[in-house]
This record gives structure tokens, sequence and C-alpha cells, in this order.
């Protein structure tokens, strides 16, 4: 990665000006977000774009059956989708419309020119037409019965019984959504983008890197299948641009939908005195990456890069796809209260918290990201307010009390803080790859490390003695530069609670290159609270905010209940055994748990990450014998709340003849091997 100042354009997909954002929506823009904030932390020159996708028959049916006119529709839609995004911290530099002047010059250009270069064609086709309503339908909006398995009320593209795919004309008994009218077939004249005028061109810019790895599979198939003609264009009544010189044929959405970032772009420019062709033009030096996910990835990867080739325009630096969410492991459900809108969310608590879970999830793969609402609580409390914001308030008292709010004019350990500046190179590489699940591991890694030292020092009892004075401002001092340095880390994840911190500190918006010039001898704030712990019933307000109805056929939850308590435990496949993950881990930490006759607490080492389990093995070791051992963990348990914390896994022992025998590999092993 160069230290050289960067000159990068960046889009999120752009959401459909139909409905409200959810929080399957913000993985996306968050993920996006904090990218871009990482790059901006850094000193490169980042803009980040988007607008409302405004086009459709879903949005002019819309605004028909709300009484209003298209564009009165997708004006409210924008103005909550800015209002969501804006109270979610993610920052655009510019959010705009496809309904806009900007979008349909382009749309129009890049038409012109594929169609002067000799990439469109025309040919008539039959579709279904609504009688009734007079005009073209869509395949999903048509249902009939499944010409393979006969299910009812299913769509005209597939049966979500048996999996069948076919055509509307296949259907059996088909009506019409709209007026429940038999649809005839009509034919008309399409225009057709031909796609496969550029598959050399693509496999050529496909082998350069632009795409996950993972993607490589999926495009080979579209590659072996052959490139289809793309049809552009749909017949009026149709929400959009109309066709240049085509009466009556309009531009399908998805066409004018990718032009949109460079609409909106345009609309930027001509504000910010930026020049449109030094990002877009086909000489362009500066990076272009889009992220989406991985659902429109064949739009993003052989369509658009293939339209903007043609039209003689630059293509995208890269192309990031994500995965979707499912929450506590099924798909979001507006029976379950899983379908949760962003202002929803907003309504019950801070956006941080779920900007922070997301990092914690996201990598630069293709996987799913499940939200677990019992591991989400857990995360918050334990990384958030028990390890980050802990080490601001175990020091800050102890500086505006006894010392007028200044720091100590040195460093306790020097040392100490440049392992946190060293751990900055490793921090950056994971957050420029997209591997946020990485960086905020190795965050949390420091934070406890701060901790640590702070239980080392013992600030509490260095002010109860004589003389000690000057130490207690060193170490506190200590503990406030490792906090800072923690928080310019979490920035691009964190944007609200690093303001705060900035406040607190009295120092400037933090910046990449302030992580080696530590606070020495300057005045801080009075620390006041920075984040609160986040309480189930928060999280059940949640859900039952955005329970409804359950819709005819949605699937009934299975219920969930405790283990079968049997002395022997009934057989498992080894497909079963394979999801528990056993780790090696370090006891790097044992302590008596004050209240509890059984319990001990012990602070584990993952190789690198720490995690806290309470064992019933206070009978059998004291605590001392244990520092230093390496034991069994289950490491995939979830989380389990208890009276006296939060036990993040369970260490394997064995019990009987009246004793409990710890179970530890043989010598050799390192913390975070995977027992096998």
């Amino acid at each position: 990665m160069s230290d050289q100042t960067r000159r990068i354009l960046v889009t999120s997909a752009l959401p459909y000006a139909n409905g409200p954002i959810h929080i399957g929506h913000l993985v996306e823009y968050i993920q996006t977000d904090i990218w871009v904030r990482f790059q901006k932390l850094r000193g490169h020159e980042c803009y980040y774009l988007c607008a409302d996708d405004a086009h459709g028959t879903p949005i002019m049916l819309r605004a028909e059956q709300d009484g209003v006119t298209p564009e009165r529709l997708i004006e409210r839609i924008w103005r909550e989708h800015r209002a969501d995004f804006a109270d979610f911290l993610i920052e655009f530099d510019n959010y705009y419309s496809t309904h806009s002047p900007e979008c349909r010059q382009y749309a129009e250009l890049i038409y012109r020119r594929l169609n002067e270069a000799g990439h469109i064609s025309r040919r008539v086709i039959t579709q279904a037409f609504d009688p009734e309503k007079q005009m073209f339908l869509p395949d999903r909006f048509i249902k009939g019965e499944c010409p393979r398995c006969g299910t009812p009320d299913q769509y005209g593209d597939s049966c979500e019984n048996c999996g069948a795919t076919y055509s509307p004309t296949d259907l059996k008994n088909p009506r019409s959504v709209l007026s429940g009218a038999t649809p005839i077939a009509k034919e008309s004249l399409h225009f057709f983008f031909k796609l496969a005028d550029f598959e050399a061109m693509l496999k050529d810019w496909i082998a350069s890197g632009p795409i996950q790895p993972q993607m490589i599979n999926k495009l080979n198939e579209w590659f072996t299948a052959g490139l289809q003609e793309w049809d552009i264009s749909r017949d009026a009544p149709y929400w959009g641009f109309e066709i240049p010189d085509a009466p009556g044929k309009y531009f399908y959405v998805w066409l004018d939908a990718p032009i949109g970032y460079m609409a909106s772009f345009q609309n930027f420019c001509d504000r910010a005195g930026l020049n449109f062709d030094e990002f877009w033009g086909p000489d362009s030096t500066a990076e272009v990456y889009h992220f989406i996910g991985k659902d429109i990835a064949y739009f993003h990867i052989l369509f658009w890069p293939a339209e903007l080739t043609g039209a003689g325009f630059r293509k995208p630096t890269a192309v990031h796809c994500h995965g979707f969410l499912t929450v506590d492991g099924q798909k979001m459900s507006k029976s379950r209260g899983t379908f949760i809108k962003a202002r929803t969310y907003l309504n019950h608590l801070r956006p941080e918290y779920l900007r922070y879970y997301f990092a914690t999830k996201l990598s630069d793969g293709l996987d799913d990201l499940d939200l677990n609402f019992e591991d989400f609580l857990h995360r918050v409390n334990s990384d958030l307010v028990g390890k980050l914001v802990n080490i601001a308030s175990r020091s800050a008292g102890f500086i505006t009390r006894r010392f007028e709010g200044r720091l100590a004019d040195r460093l306790a350990e020097p040392e100490l803080y440049a392992e946190f500046i060293a751990a900055g190179e490793s921090i950056a590489q994971a957050y420029e790859g997209r591997e946020f699940g990485r960086a905020m591991r190795e965050i949390m890694a420091l934070a406890d490390r701060a901790n640590q030292y702070i239980d080392e020092k013992k600030p509490w009892t260095l002010a109860k003695q004589p003389g000690a004075e000057a130490d207690v401002q060193v170490v506190c001092g200590m503990g406030l530069n490792l906090f800072r340095v923690l928080a310019l880390y979490l920035k691009p994840v964190l944007p609200g609670l690093t303001a705060q911190v900035e406040r607190f500190l009295q120092i400037a918006p933090l910046r990449w290159s302030d992580v080696g010039h530590p606070l020495l001898g300057h005045a801080i704030a009075e620390f006041k609270p920075l984040m609160q712990r986040v309480d189930m019933a928060q999280i059940v307000a949640i859900i039952e905010e955005s329970r409804e109805g359950a819709p005819s056929g949605e699937e009934t939850p299975a219920p969930s209940g405790p283990l079968i308590d049997d002395p022997i435990a009934p057989a498992i496949g080894i497909e079963e055994f394979a999801k528990v993950d056993l780790r090696v881990a370090r006891i790097v930490k044992a302590d008596v748990v004050a209240g509890a006759d059984k319990l001990l607490r012990l602070e584990l080492d993952l190789g690198g990450e720490i995690r806290q389990v309470f064992a019933g093995i206070k009978s059998a070791y004291p605590p001392a014998d244990l520092q230093g051992r390496l034991t069994v963990l289950v490491a995939n348990l979830a989380p389990r709340k208890m009276r006296f914390g939060v036990s993040e896994g369970m260490v394997l022992a064995a019990g009987g003849g009246g004793g409990i025998y710890l179970l530890g590999p043989d010598s050799g092993a390192e913390p975070g091997m995977r027992v096998k």
C-alpha cells in the first residue's frame, strides 16, 4: 500500500426509491463508509457517491397506489433515505437521484455511442400484456400455477415450491397481479445491448484482478453459457427516461441505475470544482471502486464494464461484492420481528453499536453475515464498554482531580507506546483489504494490553501511597495516550465516539499521522461517560416494534429449548461434531469470583485474542496454579450472560471419582491451534 496520496472514487449500490432502508441494506453502506473514512483518515483524496435508484415499474405503480405522482414519491423516499444514512453516520460526499438531468445526459450519451458503434440491436419480441391496464407486464407481475408441480400463486419466472424456472407464458391459468385479467401475448420492438461484443475484453479485464477470487467460478459459468444480449428497453407506460428517437420506448431501469454513479459525481464536480474526466475518462489515473451485494454482480462485472468501454469511458478499478445478512441464523422476517428498518433500530440504540458489530463480521469475502442478538449485546458491552471506554474511565478521574486535568510530561513506558504504533501498519492493511474483522480483533487485543497495563500499575493503589503522586500522573497519562491511539484506529468505525474523545482530550480531529505524537503536558477536559451498555430490553423493543403478522405461507421457526438432559448423549454425526470449534488456549490470569462457591474467572489467550470464561473448577485448582497453563476451549460456544459477567466459551474438564481434571494438550501446542 503506497503512502503517496491517491485519488479515489467510491460508490455503493443505489437503494431503490420504493421503501425504507433496513439493516440488511446497511451492511453495504457501513462497509463502504468504513473503507472511505479510512482512506480519508490516511490523507487520500477520496469521494463517496451514491443516489436513489428512482425509475421502474414498481415505483410507477406504488405512486399510483399512494395517489401521488412518481416525482412526489421519490422525493419523499429520497429525504427518508438521506436521514437514515446520516443518522447511521454514513457520510456521502454526494447523495443524488437517477431521476436527474445529469443521469439523463449520460444515459443518452452512452446509448448513442453504443448505437453508433453497432453494439445495439433491435428485434420484435412477444410479451405478456395486461388488456385492462394496457401495459406490458414484467415477469414478477404475472402469477399462476407452476407448470411443473402445479403449485398455485407462483410468479412468472420461478416457482417457490419446486424451484423450477420458466417463462411467464408457461404458467397455467396466468393472471395479472395488477388487474387480475388474463394476460395476452403481444409483440413489441425492443432494443438490445450486444454484450458478447465485449467477451474478450471482459475476460482480459477480469484476469487483471478486479474481482474477488470467489466470484471466478460464477463468472466462468456465465461465460460457458454464453453472454446473452441484454434487453435495455421497456414500453410505455413506464417511469423512466425515453430513448432518443424512439417514441414510447424507455430505458430499462438497470440501464440508467449504474449510470447514476456518474450522474452523482458530475453533480458533485459541478459544485466542488472537480474535473469529471480525471476520474471517468479513458485516460484516468484515479481509482474507482464499486461496493455491491453479490446478487447484482452480473450487472456490475459484465454489463457495466462493457457499457463503459463501448461508450469510451474507463472501467472500474475493482468491484467488491459482499454477502447477505441473516438474523439469528435465519432470513429477516417480519413475523419474527427481525426485518428491522434502520429507523426502528435508531429509535432504541446508538448507530455505532451496529457499525462496530458489522465491522467485527466483515471480511473481503462473499460469506453471509449473521446478526446474533446475544452475541451483539456481548460484543458491544465487552469490547466497547468493558474494554475500550474502560481505559479512559479508569485513568481520567485521577488526572482531573489531582493534576488539574494535565497529563504528564513523559510516557511511562515508551516501548509499550511503540508497540501500539507498530500495530498500526497491520491494522491499516486490514482496513485497506476490507478485512475489518481482523482489524477489530487486533485493536481489541491492544485494548486488552492497555487494560492489563493499568491493572499492573494500579493507579488507585499508587494514589494512596505517600510521595507517589507523580507516578499516578505518569501511569494515567500513559493509559489515556494508549486510549487515544485506539480511538484513532477505530475512527472509521466509530466516528461519533471518536468525536466525543476528541472533545474530551481537547485535540483537533485525529488523523492517521497523529499516532506517533503522544499527548505530553497536555490539558484535557473533565471525563464524561462516552458509551452506555446495551440492555437486552432495548433489543426486545426493536424486535417487538418490527414484528408484524406473519404472511400466509411463511415458515414457523422451530422452537429452541434446552439440550437433552441425559447421562449418555445420543449419537451424532461427524458433520454435527465438526461444528464444535475446539482451540488451544493459554490461561494468562485466574481469579476467584467473589460471591461464587465454585467459579474461577479465567482470562484465556487464544493466540492474540483474549477471552473471559467462568469455570466451575475452584475446588480443584488454586488460581495461582493455573496461570500459564494450556487448556482446551470450546471457542464457538455462544456467550453466556451470568451474574458475574459474560462467559465467552467453555474450558474442557473431566469429572468423576470426586475430582475435577482440566484437560490440556501436550507440550508444544500453541494458543489458537485448532484441536482435531
